[in-house]
């Protein structure tokens, strides 16, 4: 009789990463921290502890990076950093490495080459449980089409387009949209359109009852419940900018 093999201690496979993309504009932690504010709510359970790739491409980053203060104001949303990418200067690489976050997609190599890159896509379905994928349209017009029920935990992020909801979303959920968000059933968690800055962005919605709205980062809050002139109805949520400010504007919607 042969003897079997014995197990390895370890073993190493490619893995591809599904990871949040947060594309930075700005490296202060203060700063920030005050737009993570507005966009998200302040609410610290954001996210699910997903791991994270921190994006300075669209970065001009020639000073110094607080690095443990980004990861400090990341990890307060639950978010897990693992990588960077987009960094060109040798010293934030070597920063990035010091507190462990590896270099990911287009950091360059030391024989001056640019290592080939690697995907790390924002989730683009419920993170948690996992579930199939919801089918989206051609990519000229990417518009994800939603039609189970988004349950408590779960989190939809349509990326570059509108978001369509035709069964509705409960309390905890949290749907993110780049364009427009539309929702067929009753909307109930949060709900956040034209999260790349898109003032021109609505959210609609047949059965008004959610726990945050906001369009382009600006937010508004029901901890005392949704006015009752508009809960349970039809309603367009939109930006209105003056000259002094910015706020949302919920209309009834007339749909007969």
């Amino acid at each position: 009789m042969q003897n079997s093999a014995p197990a390895r201690s370890v073993e190493f496979h490619n893995l591809n990463l599904d990871a949040v993309l947060v594309l930075l504009n700005r490296t202060d932690p203060a700063g920030l921290a005050d737009e993570m504010h507005r966009m998200l709510g302040g609410r610290p359970d954001t996210f699910a502890h997903e791991p994270a790739v921190l994006d300075f491409s669209a970065l001009d980053a020639s000073g110094n990076i607080d690095w443990n203060g980004l990861l400090s104001l990341l990890r307060r949303y639950r978010l897990q950093p693992v990588g960077v990418r987009g960094l060109v200067d040798e010293a934030h690489l070597a920063g990035a490495r010091r507190i462990g976050l590896a270099a990911i997609g287009d950091a360059p190599v030391a024989s001056g080459k640019r290592a080939k890159p690697q995907t790390a896509p924002m989730p683009a379905k419920s993170t948690e449980p996992r579930e199939a994928a919801p089918a989206a349209s051609s990519p000229s017009n990417p518009t994800m089409y939603v039609d189970r029920f988004v349950r408590s935990g779960q989190q939809i992020y349509a990326q570059g387009g509108d978001l369509v909801l035709l069964a509705g979303i409960s309390p905890g959920s949290e749907v993110i949209a780049d364009g427009n968000i539309h929702c067929f059933g009753p909307l109930a968690g949060r709900a956040l359109a034209g999260a790349r800055g898109d003032a021109n962005a609505r959210i609609v919605a047949t059965c008004f009852g959610p726990e945050l709205v906001a369009v382009a980062g600006i937010y508004r809050t029901f901890e005392r419940g949704v006015p009752e002139s508009i809960a349970g109805r039809a309603v367009v949520v939109r930006m209105k900018s003056s000259a002094k400010n910015q706020s949302i504007i919920i209309e009834p919607l007339q749909i007969n």
